[in-house]
C-alpha cells in the first residue's frame, strides 16, 4: 500500500496521527522539513504528503513547493492551526497543495482519501501519456528505419553516443536526448530517394537540392512538435545545425547557452561522425573540430576525450563475435551487426538496428520478391 508522510515539529502531535490514523493507512513521520526532505531523498514511496504550515527554519509553503520539484506524482497536503487565508491562497495559487485544512481537522480522513484517489488519479493518466509517448516514438523510429536504413542505422550510433557524451556531462536523464538523436534525421523523410543517394555518393548538388537538405532540422522539428511533451526534442531537432556563435539555422538570435543542450551536443557529435565517415581518425576528426572556431560547445568538446574514453579497448574486446545466420533463423529481437540487403545489392536495413515485428514483416517481403544476401550476423 501507498504510504502517507506527515511533517510536523512537533513529536506529540506526529504520534497522535499515528495512533488516530494507522488502522486505515500506512504512515511514516518527519519532525521538520529538512528531514522529510531527506525521506523523500531515499527513495521513499509516498502517494501523499501531509505538513504542517508553521515549522521553523522551513515552513509548510517552502517545505511543499520542495516537494513537488523532487516528486511532482506525490499529493500535497497543508495543516495549519491560525486560520491564515492569505497563506492559503498563496500555497493554492502556486500549485503546492492538493487541499488545505484547519486544525483539528475533523474531516482529515475524508481528505486523506480524496488524496489518495488523487495520487492514482495522477499516476495513472501519467502512465498513459507514458505510454501513448513510448508508442509514438517508437512508431516514428521504425518508419524512418524502414524508409531511411542507411541514415537509421547512422541515428542508432549517433545515440549511444549521446548517451556517453551525457554521462561524462553528468546528465542523469537521457531519454530525451536519446529520442532526438534517434529522430534526429525523422525530417529526411521528405527528401526523394535518389536526392539523397546523390547527396551520399559526394555528387554536387545544387542550391534548390541544398536547400532540401537543409530544411531537414526545421521539417522534423515541426513534425515532432505536433506530439504532445515531444517540444523539447521538437526544438533540439529544430536547433541541430546552429553554431555556437549563433550562426547557422535557424537564423535567429539564439547563440551560445541559449541553444538547447541536446541541440549543442547533436551538433558535435554529427559533425564528428561526417569527418570520421571520410575516413579520418577520431583523434584528426576531433581536432578538426576544435580548430573550426564558434562552430562547438567549448565544453562539449573538451568532454569528447574523456567520453569516448569509457568506450575502451577493453570493453570492445569483451564483446562476443556475432553469429552468422540464414535468413529462416532471424527472429524478432536480435540485433544485426551487419546491413541486411537484397540479392541485387539494395540495402534493407543498417547494422544496429534490432529487429522489430514490422520490420521482420518488411524483410519477409523483400525475401518474396527480391532474394536477402547470406549470412546475416546478428549480436552474439
Amino acid at each position: 500500500m501507498k504510504k502517507i508522510l506527515f511533517v510536523d515539529d512537533e513529536p506529540n502531535v506526529l504520534d497522535a496521527f499515528r495512533l488516530v490514523l494507522r488502522k486505515q493507512f500506512t504512515i511514516e513521520t518527519a519532525l521538520g522539513g529538512a528531514e522529510g526532505l531527506a525521506l523523500l531523498g531515499d527513495g521513499r514511496d509516498y502517494a501523499v504528503v501531509v505538513a504542517d504550515m508553521q515549522m521553523p527554519e522551513m515552513n509548510g509553503v517552502e517545505f511543499l513547493s520542495r516537494v513537488k520539484q523532487i516528486a511532482p506524482d506525490i499529493v500535497r497536503v497543508m495543516l495549519t492551526g491560525n486560520g491564515d487565508q492569505i497563506t492559503a491562497i498563496e500555497a493554492i495559487n502556486q500549485g503546492h497543495i492538493f487541499r488545505f485544512l484547519n486544525k483539528p481537522c475533523p474531516n482529515l480522513i475524508e481528505a486523506l482519501n480524496a488524496a489518495m484517489r488523487q495520487h492514482q488519479l495522477l499516476t495513472t493518466e501519467r502512465e498513459l501519456l507514458e505510454n501513448t509517448l513510448h508508442g509514438s516514438v517508437k512508431v516514428l523510429t521504425e518508419i524512418l528505419a524502414m524508409a531511411e536504413p542507411k541514415l537509421f542505422g547512422q541515428s542508432q550510433m549517433l545515440r549511444d553516443n549521446i548517451r556517453l557524451l551525457a554521462e561524462t556531462l553528468g546528465i542523469r536523464e537521457t531519454w530525451e536526448l536519446e529520442v532526438a538523436a534517434m529522430l534526429s534525421q525523422i525530417g529526411s523523410i521528405t527528401i526523394p530517394p535518389e536526392l539523397l543517394l546523390k547527396e551520399r555518393q559526394g555528387l554536387p548538388l545544387s542550391e534548390s537540392e541544398q536547400k532540401m537538405f537543409s530544411s531537414i532540422p526545421a521539417i522534423g522539428g515541426s513534425l515532432l512538435a505536433q506530439i504532445p511533451r515531444l517540444e523539447g526534442i521538437s526544438r533540439i531537432i529544430t536547433y541541430q545545425d546552429k553554431c555556437y556563435d549563433g550562426s547557422g539555422f535557424p537564423d535567429d538570435d539564439i547563440a551560445g547557452e541559449k541553444i538547447p543542450l541536446g541541440a549543442r551536443m547533436l551538433k558535435v557529435l554529427g559533425a564528428l561522425a561526417s569527418n570520421e565517415s571520410d575516413g579520418m581518425s577520431r583523434a584528426v576528426a576531433i581536432k578538426q573540430l576544435r580548430d573550426q572556431k564558434g562552430f562547438y560547445d567549448p565544453r562539449i568538446l573538451a568532454a569528447l576525450d574523456s567520453c569516448f574514453q569509457l568506450a575502451s579497448p577493453e570493453s570492445a574486446s569483451a564483446v562476443k563475435p556475432p553469429l552468422a545466420l540464414k535468413f529462416v533463423n532471424l527472429r524478432v529481437g536480435h540485433l544485426l551487426r551487419s546491413d541486411i540487403e537484397t540479392r541485387d545489392g539494395i540495402l534493407i536495413v543498417a547494422a544496429g538496428n534490432r529487429v522489430t515485428p514490422a520490420l521482420m514483416q518488411r524483410l519477409r517481403n523483400f525475401s518474396l520478391l527480391s532474394g536477402i544476401k547470406e549470412p546475416i550476423y546478428v549480436e552474439g
